[in-house]
Protein backbone atom coordinates (compact mmCIF):
# COMPACT_ATOMS: atom_id res chain seq x y z
CA UNK A 1 0.00 0.00 0.00
CA UNK A 2 1.23 3.28 -0.56
CA UNK A 3 2.07 5.81 2.17
CA UNK A 4 0.32 9.29 1.70
CA UNK A 5 2.75 11.88 0.69
CA UNK A 6 2.41 16.02 1.69
CA UNK A 7 2.08 18.69 -0.75
CA UNK A 8 4.14 21.46 -0.76
CA UNK A 9 0.85 23.48 0.51
CA UNK A 10 0.95 21.02 4.32
CA UNK A 11 4.65 20.92 4.77
CA UNK A 12 4.55 24.96 4.59
CA UNK A 13 1.80 24.80 7.48
CA UNK A 14 3.87 22.31 9.03
CA UNK A 15 7.10 23.86 8.84
CA UNK A 16 5.84 28.06 10.10
CA UNK A 17 3.99 26.27 12.72
CA UNK A 18 7.08 24.80 13.89
CA UNK A 19 9.29 28.09 13.33
CA UNK A 20 6.50 29.76 15.54
CA UNK A 21 6.44 27.28 18.13
CA UNK A 22 10.37 27.14 18.27
CA UNK A 23 10.10 30.86 18.40
CA UNK A 24 7.50 31.13 21.07
CA UNK A 25 9.60 28.81 23.45
CA UNK A 26 13.01 30.27 22.71
CA UNK A 27 11.61 33.24 23.97
CA UNK A 28 9.76 32.25 27.23
CA UNK A 29 12.82 30.04 28.66
CA UNK A 30 15.42 32.57 27.57
CA UNK A 31 13.73 34.97 29.42
CA UNK A 32 13.21 33.23 32.38
CA UNK A 33 17.05 31.98 32.21
CA UNK A 34 18.32 35.84 32.12
CA UNK A 35 15.69 36.71 34.59
CA UNK A 36 16.59 34.27 37.10
CA UNK A 37 20.28 34.58 36.77
CA UNK A 38 20.96 38.38 36.49
CA UNK A 39 20.65 41.31 38.82
CA UNK A 40 17.05 42.78 39.12
CA UNK A 41 17.17 44.81 35.91
CA UNK A 42 13.74 43.71 33.89
CA UNK A 43 13.16 47.12 32.48
CA UNK A 44 16.81 47.58 31.16
CA UNK A 45 16.69 43.93 29.72
CA UNK A 46 13.18 44.97 28.29
CA UNK A 47 14.33 48.08 26.67
CA UNK A 48 17.34 46.18 25.01
CA UNK A 49 14.37 43.94 23.74
CA UNK A 50 12.80 46.81 21.91
CA UNK A 51 15.48 48.20 20.40
CA UNK A 52 17.11 45.59 18.82
CA UNK A 53 13.75 44.37 17.38
CA UNK A 54 13.38 48.23 15.42
CA UNK A 55 17.08 47.24 14.41
CA UNK A 56 15.91 44.23 12.66
CA UNK A 57 12.75 45.83 11.43
CA UNK A 58 15.21 48.05 9.87
CA UNK A 59 17.50 45.87 8.69
CA UNK A 60 14.57 43.87 6.92
CA UNK A 61 13.67 47.29 5.10
CA UNK A 62 16.58 47.22 4.07
CA UNK A 63 16.85 44.22 2.32
CA UNK A 64 13.16 43.35 1.21
CA UNK A 65 10.82 46.06 -0.26
CA UNK A 66 8.32 44.03 1.26
CA UNK A 67 9.26 45.52 4.96
CA UNK A 68 7.95 49.33 4.65
CA UNK A 69 9.74 51.29 7.10
CA UNK A 70 7.36 54.62 8.32
CA UNK A 71 7.97 57.84 8.19
CA UNK A 72 7.61 59.60 11.26
CA UNK A 73 4.76 61.66 11.59
CA UNK A 74 3.89 63.55 14.50
CA UNK A 75 0.27 63.17 14.27
CA UNK A 76 0.38 59.72 14.09
CA UNK A 77 2.43 59.28 16.92
CA UNK A 78 -0.07 60.76 18.97
CA UNK A 79 -3.14 58.66 17.41
CA UNK A 80 -0.97 55.80 18.46
CA UNK A 81 0.01 56.98 22.22
CA UNK A 82 -2.88 54.77 23.38
CA UNK A 83 -2.01 51.16 21.75
CA UNK A 84 1.78 52.08 22.62
CA UNK A 85 1.04 52.81 26.18
CA UNK A 86 -1.24 49.61 26.94
CA UNK A 87 1.38 47.85 24.96
CA UNK A 88 4.64 48.99 26.83
CA UNK A 89 2.33 48.69 30.53
CA UNK A 90 1.64 44.88 29.26
CA UNK A 91 5.00 43.75 28.76
CA UNK A 92 6.33 45.35 31.66
CA UNK A 93 3.77 43.27 33.72
CA UNK A 94 4.33 40.28 31.32
CA UNK A 95 8.67 40.50 32.52
CA UNK A 96 7.61 41.16 36.46
CA UNK A 97 5.20 37.99 36.49
CA UNK A 98 7.69 36.02 34.53
CA UNK A 99 10.55 36.55 36.64
CA UNK A 100 8.69 36.14 39.65
CA UNK A 101 6.89 32.95 38.99
CA UNK A 102 8.07 29.28 37.86
CA UNK A 103 8.27 28.75 34.17
CA UNK A 104 5.75 26.28 34.53
CA UNK A 105 3.05 28.14 35.72
CA UNK A 106 3.30 31.05 33.66
CA UNK A 107 0.79 29.16 31.55
CA UNK A 108 -2.21 29.48 34.61
CA UNK A 109 -0.63 33.11 36.30
CA UNK A 110 -1.95 34.94 32.74
CA UNK A 111 -4.56 32.40 32.10
CA UNK A 112 -7.20 35.14 32.14
CA UNK A 113 -6.45 36.67 28.68
CA UNK A 114 -9.20 34.82 26.69
CA UNK A 115 -12.03 35.91 29.85
CA UNK A 116 -10.45 39.20 29.84
CA UNK A 117 -10.42 39.63 25.99
CA UNK A 118 -14.10 39.24 25.61
CA UNK A 119 -15.16 41.23 28.67
CA UNK A 120 -13.31 44.12 27.29
CA UNK A 121 -14.43 43.61 23.83
CA UNK A 122 -18.13 43.42 25.27
CA UNK A 123 -17.59 46.25 27.25
CA UNK A 124 -15.93 48.38 24.03
CA UNK A 125 -18.88 47.52 21.97
CA UNK A 126 -21.78 47.22 24.36
CA UNK A 127 -23.02 43.76 23.39
CA UNK A 128 -23.36 40.71 24.91
CA UNK A 129 -21.03 37.56 23.96
CA UNK A 130 -23.31 34.52 22.62
CA UNK A 131 -23.50 31.76 25.53
CA UNK A 132 -21.14 29.13 24.21
CA UNK A 133 -18.32 31.99 24.29
CA UNK A 134 -19.67 33.00 27.65
CA UNK A 135 -19.71 29.18 28.31
CA UNK A 136 -15.98 28.70 27.05
CA UNK A 137 -14.75 32.00 29.17
CA UNK A 138 -15.97 30.25 32.29
CA UNK A 139 -13.77 26.95 31.29
CA UNK A 140 -10.53 29.16 31.33
CA UNK A 141 -11.71 31.02 34.19
CA UNK A 142 -11.91 27.75 36.16
CA UNK A 143 -8.64 26.71 34.78
CA UNK A 144 -7.09 29.67 36.44
CA UNK A 145 -8.76 29.15 39.71
CA UNK A 146 -7.55 25.59 40.38
CA UNK A 147 -3.93 26.61 39.54
CA UNK A 148 -3.64 29.54 41.63
CA UNK A 149 -5.83 27.20 44.89
CA UNK A 150 -3.79 26.85 47.85
CA UNK A 151 -2.12 23.43 48.00
CA UNK A 152 -0.07 21.79 50.99
CA UNK A 153 1.72 19.44 48.25
CA UNK A 154 4.00 22.15 47.42
CA UNK A 155 7.36 23.56 48.92
CA UNK A 156 7.30 26.74 49.69
CA UNK A 157 9.73 28.20 47.00
CA UNK A 158 7.22 27.18 44.48
CA UNK A 159 4.51 28.68 45.35
CA UNK A 160 3.94 32.35 43.72
CA UNK A 161 3.45 35.48 45.38
CA UNK A 162 0.53 37.36 45.64
CA UNK A 163 2.25 40.05 44.07
CA UNK A 164 3.48 37.67 41.01
CA UNK A 165 -0.07 36.75 40.66
CA UNK A 166 -1.22 40.21 40.19
CA UNK A 167 1.46 40.73 37.81
CA UNK A 168 -0.18 38.04 35.64
CA UNK A 169 -3.97 39.18 35.90
CA UNK A 170 -2.80 43.00 34.95
CA UNK A 171 -0.46 41.17 32.06
CA UNK A 172 -3.71 39.78 31.07
CA UNK A 173 -5.66 42.63 31.25
CA UNK A 174 -3.63 45.11 29.17
CA UNK A 175 -3.23 42.16 26.61
CA UNK A 176 -6.71 42.39 26.24
CA UNK A 177 -7.02 45.81 26.05
CA UNK A 178 -3.81 46.03 23.56
CA UNK A 179 -6.01 43.51 21.35
CA UNK A 180 -8.79 45.67 21.32
CA UNK A 181 -7.18 48.80 20.39
CA UNK A 182 -5.40 47.14 17.52
CA UNK A 183 -8.18 47.57 15.27
CA UNK A 184 -8.42 51.35 15.65
CA UNK A 185 -4.80 51.89 15.47
CA UNK A 186 -4.27 49.76 11.93
CA UNK A 187 -5.82 52.64 10.05
CA UNK A 188 -3.49 54.98 10.91
CA UNK A 189 -0.85 52.62 9.80
CA UNK A 190 -2.45 52.29 6.11
CA UNK A 191 -3.68 48.75 7.52
CA UNK A 192 0.06 47.61 8.09
CA UNK A 193 1.15 45.38 11.03
CA UNK A 194 4.61 45.78 10.60
CA UNK A 195 4.47 49.62 10.51
CA UNK A 196 1.89 49.02 13.54
CA UNK A 197 5.14 47.06 14.74
CA UNK A 198 7.25 49.43 14.27
CA UNK A 199 5.46 52.50 15.33
CA UNK A 200 4.81 49.86 18.78
CA UNK A 201 8.48 48.92 19.55
CA UNK A 202 9.56 52.61 19.35
CA UNK A 203 7.22 54.33 20.96
CA UNK A 204 6.92 51.59 23.50
CA UNK A 205 11.17 52.30 23.88
CA UNK A 206 10.97 55.58 24.22
CA UNK A 207 8.07 55.84 27.13
CA UNK A 208 10.27 53.07 28.62
CA UNK A 209 13.30 54.86 28.47
CA UNK A 210 12.89 57.07 31.30
CA UNK A 211 11.65 54.61 33.65
CA UNK A 212 14.66 52.43 33.26
CA UNK A 213 16.30 55.57 34.71
CA UNK A 214 14.37 56.58 37.34
CA UNK A 215 14.58 52.68 38.74
CA UNK A 216 18.36 52.92 38.70
CA UNK A 217 18.76 49.94 36.22
CA UNK A 218 21.88 51.30 34.65
CA UNK A 219 23.27 52.51 37.95
CA UNK A 220 23.04 48.51 39.15
CA UNK A 221 24.43 47.65 36.06
CA UNK A 222 27.34 49.54 36.56
CA UNK A 223 27.68 48.30 40.16
CA UNK A 224 27.66 45.15 39.38
CA UNK A 225 29.97 44.86 36.20
CA UNK A 226 32.83 47.10 38.35
CA UNK A 227 32.18 46.11 41.86
CA UNK A 228 31.41 42.70 41.74
CA UNK A 229 32.27 39.21 39.65
CA UNK A 230 29.05 38.95 37.81
CA UNK A 231 28.81 37.13 34.80
CA UNK A 232 27.54 40.31 32.27
CA UNK A 233 27.71 37.61 29.32
CA UNK A 234 24.34 35.95 29.98
CA UNK A 235 22.58 39.10 30.18
CA UNK A 236 23.96 40.32 27.22
CA UNK A 237 23.39 37.32 25.26
CA UNK A 238 19.90 37.02 26.95
CA UNK A 239 19.42 40.55 25.18
CA UNK A 240 20.43 40.12 22.18
CA UNK A 241 18.97 36.35 21.69
CA UNK A 242 15.46 37.30 23.12
CA UNK A 243 15.71 40.56 20.69
CA UNK A 244 16.17 38.11 17.99
CA UNK A 245 13.36 35.64 18.51
CA UNK A 246 10.84 38.87 19.50
CA UNK A 247 11.41 40.29 16.03
CA UNK A 248 11.15 36.59 14.40
CA UNK A 249 7.93 36.12 16.91
CA UNK A 250 6.19 38.48 15.29
CA UNK A 251 7.22 37.40 11.51
CA UNK A 252 6.21 33.84 12.61
CA UNK A 253 2.78 34.91 14.12
CA UNK A 254 1.68 36.91 10.61
CA UNK A 255 2.92 34.20 9.12
CA UNK A 256 1.17 31.57 11.09
CA UNK A 257 -2.27 33.50 10.72
CA UNK A 258 -1.84 33.79 7.29
CA UNK A 259 -0.87 29.90 6.41
CA UNK A 260 -3.05 28.39 8.69
CA UNK A 261 -6.49 28.62 10.27
CA UNK A 262 -7.79 29.95 13.43
CA UNK A 263 -8.02 26.55 14.51
CA UNK A 264 -4.68 24.92 13.33
CA UNK A 265 -3.18 28.19 15.24
CA UNK A 266 -4.82 27.64 18.47
CA UNK A 267 -3.90 24.12 18.35
CA UNK A 268 -0.41 24.72 18.08
CA UNK A 269 -0.53 27.67 20.96
CA UNK A 270 -2.26 24.85 23.01
CA UNK A 271 0.38 22.58 21.85
CA UNK A 272 3.50 25.24 22.57
CA UNK A 273 1.70 25.51 26.28
CA UNK A 274 2.18 21.90 26.75
CA UNK A 275 5.61 22.14 25.88
CA UNK A 276 6.67 24.90 27.68
CA UNK A 277 5.07 23.16 31.02
CA UNK A 278 6.85 19.96 30.25
CA UNK A 279 9.96 22.05 29.16
CA UNK A 280 10.00 24.29 33.15
CA UNK A 281 9.93 21.01 34.92
CA UNK A 282 12.82 19.29 33.12
CA UNK A 283 15.13 22.33 32.20
CA UNK A 284 14.34 24.61 35.47
CA UNK A 285 13.36 21.80 38.33
CA UNK A 286 9.54 23.02 38.50
CA UNK A 287 6.99 21.82 40.45
CA UNK A 288 4.57 20.02 38.73
CA UNK A 289 1.41 19.07 40.78
CA UNK A 290 -2.21 17.23 40.44
CA UNK A 291 -3.69 20.98 40.48
CA UNK A 292 -1.38 22.77 38.51
CA UNK A 293 -1.57 19.96 35.72
CA UNK A 294 -5.19 20.09 35.66
CA UNK A 295 -5.27 23.86 35.22
CA UNK A 296 -3.10 24.05 32.40
CA UNK A 297 -5.40 21.16 31.30
CA UNK A 298 -8.75 23.44 32.02
CA UNK A 299 -7.15 26.57 30.07
CA UNK A 300 -6.48 24.32 27.13
CA UNK A 301 -9.80 23.14 26.64
CA UNK A 302 -11.65 26.60 27.32
CA UNK A 303 -9.39 27.85 25.02
CA UNK A 304 -9.29 25.09 22.51
CA UNK A 305 -13.42 24.98 22.47
CA UNK A 306 -13.66 28.73 22.14
CA UNK A 307 -11.23 28.19 18.85
CA UNK A 308 -13.95 25.34 17.84
CA UNK A 309 -16.63 28.24 18.20
CA UNK A 310 -14.98 30.85 15.89
CA UNK A 311 -14.64 28.33 12.94
CA UNK A 312 -18.30 26.95 13.28
CA UNK A 313 -20.12 29.08 9.67
CA UNK A 314 -21.92 31.52 11.25
CA UNK A 315 -24.25 34.47 10.05
CA UNK A 316 -21.92 37.71 9.46
CA UNK A 317 -23.32 39.63 11.73
CA UNK A 318 -24.17 37.19 14.11
CA UNK A 319 -20.48 36.17 14.19
CA UNK A 320 -19.04 39.92 14.41
CA UNK A 321 -21.22 40.63 16.81
CA UNK A 322 -20.25 38.07 19.12
CA UNK A 323 -16.78 37.32 18.31
CA UNK A 324 -14.21 39.27 20.28
CA UNK A 325 -11.81 38.57 18.04
CA UNK A 326 -13.34 39.35 14.88
CA UNK A 327 -11.73 42.23 13.34
CA UNK A 328 -8.29 41.61 15.80
CA UNK A 329 -5.97 41.01 13.21
CA UNK A 330 -3.04 40.28 15.47
CA UNK A 331 -2.73 39.90 19.23
CA UNK A 332 0.88 39.80 20.79
CA UNK A 333 3.38 39.82 23.79
CA UNK A 334 6.67 39.73 23.91
CA UNK A 335 7.93 37.76 26.64
CA UNK A 336 5.74 34.53 25.36
CA UNK A 337 4.43 35.36 22.01
CA UNK A 338 3.03 37.98 20.44
CA UNK A 339 -0.06 35.61 22.14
Amino acid sequence: MALPTLDANNLKVAAVVAFYMFSALVMVFVNKAVLSNSPDLPLLFLLFQLIIAVFLLHASAAFSSKVEIPKFDRTVAKKLVPVVLVNIIGLVFNTLCLRDVEASFFQIARGLVLPLTIVVFSAHTRTKPARNVIFAAAIVTVGFMLGVAPTKDLPAASIPSTLSLFYGVLSSLFIAFHAVLIKSSLPHCNNSTIQLAWWTNVGSAIFLFPFVFIHGEPWKLLDMYFLTNWDWRVFAWGSLVTGVFGFLLCVAGLLSIKVTSPVTHMFSSAARSVLQTLIGVLAFRDVLNVNRGVSITVIVIGTMYYTWIKSMPAAPQQNRRNDPEAAIPLKADRVEEKA
